[in-house]
């Protein structure tokens, strides 16, 4: 029975009308799993990633940063549970890989995958009738470019498909497909007197793409975001290096009144000045976050993330820690909560496994 109330959960915070009143309400949108950040690294650092360096798991955060990876070729594998206090088989991951060809050029693979565990159902007399395994997919492809020595940009393309069809319902399976574009800046490394150091930028507008419909004539618009971030290393030595990062982001998808019926692409421009400007500051969450490296082979982190009491009331602390023996890294990170509202990761270990191999390049 929780399965099923936990099924139902999920399906109304997808299909959840945007609010219709002057009070201030989150943004709800169709495939909201395309938001979910699965991968530790990141995770450890209150989801911070669009100015973070480059790794196997920048495809979600920045595909940009890919034009920049350190190896030819790298691989990264995440799994995470989802909502472990109230069930065991829900769960999110997804597998990337990232091929730098060239000292300019990059393209990267992305599959993420949703799991909202096996739903048992049973007919009015409560003998057993079957079992669904609702899910949802994303599978996106992607190719960065060095516009100069410093900066780069990307971009994407991904068919997204969610089967969330139960019994006697009416919903059908949604296929689509969303664009990402994005840019990162890295400079070079500077002295700056007892120490050297090195900052970057970077921005990602991501899912891009059409409404889509669970029902039909019930058009809801998908999770269009921009991210936007800069980060700066505090290089001490050869073995020392201290990153800390900021960042922004903004759901592009209307709040409220006529302009959530409009089109997708013009709803995309009309969310930016759809409320007043207090309420769009409320729209925007943000993170900070922080990353200790010692020798290239072990990383402590730690990160904070902030959202408006009234846009969702997300608020959490996280830690973490990686470490990496010739090609393979492994990352952990653990999520704190600290608002009212409970979390789907709390108590829950994020764990990454990621391969560099192939040849380095020197803009490390």
């Amino acid at each position: 029975m929780k399965k099923y109330i936990l099924f139902i959960t999920s399906c109304l915070v997808s299909l959840g009308a945007i609010a219709q009143d002057n009070d201030p309400k989150p943004i709800t949108t169709a495939t909201p799993f395309l938001l979910i950040s699965s991968d530790a690294r990141s995770g450890g650092m209150g989801e911070i990633g669009v100015s973070t360096s480059s790794d196997a798991y920048s495809l979600f955060h920045n595909p940009a940063k890919i034009a920049f990876n350190k190896n030819a070729l790298s691989i990264g594998f995440n799994y995470v549970p989802w909502l472990r206090n109230l069930t065991d088989d829900i769960f999110a991951g997804n597998l990337s890989i990232v091929n730098r060809y060239s000292e300019t050029a990059s393209w990267g693979v992305d599959f993420k995958y949703f799991s909202l565990g096996s739903i048992e159902f049973t007919d009015d007399l409560g003998q057993p009738n079957g079992t669904k395994n609702p899910s949802e997919f994303a599978l996106s492809g992607y190719y960065a470019m060095k516009l100069s020595e410093k900066f780069s940009m990307s971009v994407g393309l991904k068919y997204i498909n969610s089967n969330l069809d139960i019994d006697d319902s009416n919903m059908t399976a949604i296929n689509s497909f969303a664009v990402d574009v994005s840019g990162f800046y890295q400079s070079d490394v500077e002295s700056y007197g007892d120490f050297e150091g090195r900052y970057r930028l970077g921005f990602n507008i991501a899912n891009i793409g059409p409404k889509v419909e669970y029902t039909p004539g019930a058009e809801n618009f998908i999770p269009t975001i921009a991210k936007l971030g800069g980060g700066f290393d505090f290089i001490f030595d050869e073995y020392n290096t201290l990153g800390v990062n900021l960042e922004f982001r903004k759901l592009l998808v209307p709040s409220s009144g006529p302009e959530s019926s409009r089109g997708w692409f013009e709803g995309m421009f009309t969310s930016l000045g759809d409320r007043d400007f207090s309420e769009e500051l409320q729209e925007t969450n943000w993170s900070l976050g922080a990353e200790y490296l010692y020798n290239e082979a072990f990383a402590v982190r730690a990160g904070y993330f902030h959202e408006s009491e009234v846009k969702g009331n997300r608020q959490y602390f996280t830690m973490g820690a990686g470490f990496k023996a010739r090609a393979f890294a492994i990352d952990l990170s653990y999520l704190m909560n600290t608002s009212d509202v409970n979390n789907p990761l709390e108590n829950t270990l994020r764990f990454s496994l990621g391969i560099d191999i192939g040849e380095i390049f020197e803009d490390y």
